[in-house]
């Protein structure tokens, strides 16, 4: 269908006095035009006002829900859930240092080199690089293998001075367990001269433990084969739990006390009595 447009303006006359329009006319034009404009300006900015009040809760919101702790180490970080662990505690931050300037540079001990800083230095205070690090020669004990094999207590590690250094590993044999604590071999042995003087004594110390060992081993062996017997004997022995009935013999008369008495034949018990 064919659409037509109607004009709602006056048709144009002939005459020039009717096509003009009078200066009110065109001010009350003007004026209505400039009210429109301005009108959706105003309806456009509100639309943005309100777009952008919106974006601004938005992340309001995102940021409130990231939580903020302090890593203890001079300034606090922001993270999300995605940073606990599955069992919902915050998950352990570690912040690796950079390397330690110094104004005179170390030098390895195996090498003779000079360098800036190593794994060994930096745990275990040994002046040696990452070049020469053997795995064999500076090998790493677990604390518990360390006090059973070189014989030594907490308080000589952790406490003695100067204390050892560690580095901390993930238990290997279950994840829900304590971190492991890893020393330096070398130095684990270094302490167990000083405290232990020679490694002949640690053997003697070693060997009494296990001798007393054995002996507590047999003295509780001993123990319970002693139970097993006293139970096999009180399970075999009937007890008669019936009432005693006494079985006096003759009966006898003191003239000191002019009394009579008579013993039980089986438990011994005396009865003393008067006659009228």
């Amino acid at each position: 269908m064919e659409r037509r447009h109607v004009c709602m303006f006056p048709a144009e006359s002939s005459t020039s006095g009717t096509s003009e329009l009078t200066l009110e006319q065109t001010d009350r034009i003007t004026r209505n035009r400039e009210k429109a404009i301005a009108l959706k300006k105003r309806k456009v900015s509100k639309r943005a006002f309100i777009q952008k009040n919106a974006m601004r809760e938005k992340a309001l919101a995102d940021q409130q829900k990231a939580e903020l702790f302090d890593t203890e180490a001079g300034f606090i970080l922001e993270s999300s859930t995605a940073d606990k662990t599955p069992n919902g505690k915050r998950a352990k931050v570690i912040i690796p240092t950079g390397p330690v300037m110094r104004e005179e540079a170390l030098i390895c001990e195996e090498c003779g080199k000079q360098f800036d800083d190593s794994f060994l230095y930096k745990h275990f205070g040994l002046a040696v690089c990452n070049g020469c690090k053997d795995d064999d020669k500076h090998a790493l004990i677990t604390k518990t293998e360390a006090k059973k094999e070189f014989i030594l207590q907490d308080s000589h590690l952790d406490s003695k001075e100067p204390v050892l250094g560690f580095v901390l590993r993930r238990n290997p044999h279950n994840s829900r367990w304590g971190d492991m604590k890893l020393y330096l071999r070398l130095q684990v042995e270094a302490r167990a001269m000083e405290v232990w003087k020679s490694n002949d004594k640690i053997e003697e110390e070693k060997e009494l433990r296990e001798e007393n060992r054995q002996v507590l081993k047999q003295k509780k062996f001993h123990k319970k084969i002693k139970e097993l017997r006293m139970h096999v004997r009180s399970s075999l022995y009937k007890k008669d739990t019936g009432l005693h009935q006494h079985e006096y013999g003759t009966e006898s008369y003191s003239e000191a006390t002019d009394e009579y008495s008579k013993t039980c034949q089986s438990c011994e018990y005396t009865l003393t009595y008067e006659k009228m």
